[in-house]
């Protein structure tokens, strides 16, 4: 008896595909289709993958202006927009008389401030710094003031601000510690706290009365605390007379620390 021959397994094979072709279609021979980026269970794309293709490249900030250090924004915003010189002068403490002067430029508003003289040893009022000055407290005013005028005993010694030499700056006597006073005002800078802006420091116009005291200057140091104003040595008021310039609309910016970091 013969037996039937049985078809080759690879025939087997090829039928089988062939039938499954014509019940299913070709589509699902397919690629699957690409989830989207991010999508749940993705990881981060490399550096090869399509997102990292298309990827665009943020332009570097600009950079801030440089600001005044310890000065807080309040005091910041006091400065005019015009004012490019600052004459910083900065209190240990709130009662304290000693304290440091730095002057201040800014050349580009862009680049902001840059230190330009200074630090110097500087004395303020004997008994500190205070927000409300009145006549005879023997404290300083702190906060933000113009600075247009100058004069002095001696002879300008290149002054850029207007300078009134005249003898009225003379002055004797003793300071708190007895220290001398003579030659203190040999050199002055007029603050405009409580004064005229325009004329000389020896002026004695007050706007807001005489109960809120005036005649507040940076001078020269006599080695002792003032009466109200700021003083430096002689030499650097030579310096600070021959580098503020009314064209720069310079101040001064002064009080103790913890207020001008308000």
């Amino acid at each position: 008896m013969s037996v039937p021959l049985r078809p080759p397994v690879p025939l087997l094979a090829a039928l089988f595909l062939a039938l499954a072709l014509l019940l299913t279609g070709c589509t699902s021979g397919s690629a699957p289709a690409k989830s989207p980026v991010g999508a749940p269970g993705q990881g981060a794309a490399g550096p090869e993958s399509d997102a990292a293709s298309v990827r665009l490249t943020s332009p570097a900030p600009e950079p801030s202006p440089a600001e005044i250090p310890g000065l807080g924004p309040q005091t910041r915003a006091e400065i005019p927009a015009e004012a490019r010189q600052a004459f910083v002068v900065t209190g240990e403490s709130v009662d304290a008389n000693r304290s440091s002067a730095v002057l201040y430029a800014r050349e580009d508003p862009a680049e902001g401030w840059a230190a330009v003289a200074g630090p110097w040893d500087a004395h303020n009022g004997m008994k500190g710094w205070t927000d409300h000055h009145v006549a005879g407290d023997l404290r300083s005013p702190t906060g933000v003031y113009t600075l247009t005028d100058a004069g002095g005993r001696l002879p300008d010694p290149g002054a850029l601000l207007p300078y009134d030499e005249h003898p009225r700056f003379a002055v004797d006597g003793v300071g708190f510690f007895g220290e001398p006073l003579e030659g203190s005002f040999d050199y002055v800078v007029a603050i405009n706290y409580n004064r005229t802006e325009g004329v000389t420091p020896l002026d004695r116009t007050r706007p807001l009365g005489l109960e809120r005291g005036g005649g507040i200057w940076i001078h020269v140091d006599h080695g002792g605390p003032t009466q109200g104003c700021v003083s430096i040595p002689e030499n650097r008021m030579e310096e600070l007379l021959g580098t503020l310039d009314p064209a720069m609309n310079p101040v001064i910016v002064m009080g103790d620390a913890e207020s001008l970091g308000r």
